[in-house]
């Protein structure tokens, strides 16, 4: 039941991202494109940086994940291009735009937060029972390096999502503006209500590391 729920929460999830993000053209698989302006961290230098367009990974693969009580159920993406570009070429385009998106309010956050950078993470709330489901996405916290992250900011992406209820089957998206201190090199984890994600964040990052090597192997016999 868990398993079937998650499935249908990813279907609902990339389904609404590809209506949010419209049709666009594909992403070059020798392309490697600029980093977006709003909530990419990390310097292209960096040797997890790999070419964008060759990846396989789903977006469940470098999710954590969480069901707090009452039927809710929480997916949250971190937008780092170090990760997002091990996707489906479908996938990274659909995040790179839906963040594009939403660059102008990212700035804002920015510069009210007078932060030298951000962790941007795409974060949904999925509704299991029926009735009405509240949630609180300001008590989102990720753990990470000894230290508990709150959300800075906010920048909602589905109508209705500052309600902070659902009905059954209904999702709420937002981009949930954190500090950039957050290392996703280092374990990661995420609780709300005080129930704790559960994901194991180095299992994804084995993943990750595993699909790096790929990458960059397919970029290589391509050129």
């Amino acid at each position: 039941m868990y398993g079937r729920s998650w499935r249908l929460l990813s279907a609902v999830f990339m389904l609404g991202t590809l209506v949010a993000c419209g049709a666009a053209t594909p992403v070059p698989a020798q392309a490697v494109p600029p980093a977006s302006q709003a909530g990419v961290s990390g310097d292209t230098l960096d040797a997890n940086w790999v070419p964008a367009g060759f990846g396989t990974l789903r977006q469940d693969d470098i999710a954590l994940k969480s069901s707090p009580a009452n039927g809710l159920q929480i997916r949250a993406i971190p937008l780092d291009e170090r990760f997002i570009r091990l996707l489906s070429p479908d996938s990274y385009r659909a995040l790179r735009e839906l963040q594009s998106s939403k660059a102008t309010q990212l700035l804002a956050v920015k510069e009210r937060n007078r932060l030298p950078s951000y962790s941007v993470w795409y974060v949904s709330f999925f509704a299991l029972e029926q009735g009405e489901t509240r949630f609180s996405p300001q008590e989102f916290i990720i753990g990470n390096s000894g230290r508990d992250f709150r959300p800075l900011d906010i920048v909602p992406l589905t109508p209705g999502f500052g309600e902070y209820r659902l009905k059954q089957r209904e999702v709420q998206s937002a981009l949930l503006v954190f500090d950039g201190q957050i290392d996703l090199n280092q374990p990661v984890t995420a609780q709300l209500e005080s129930v704790p994600s559960v994901t194991d964040w180095n299992s994804v990052l084995q993943r990750v590391e595993r699909e790096r090597a790929l990458v960059r192997s397919r970029a290589t016999a391509k050129r």
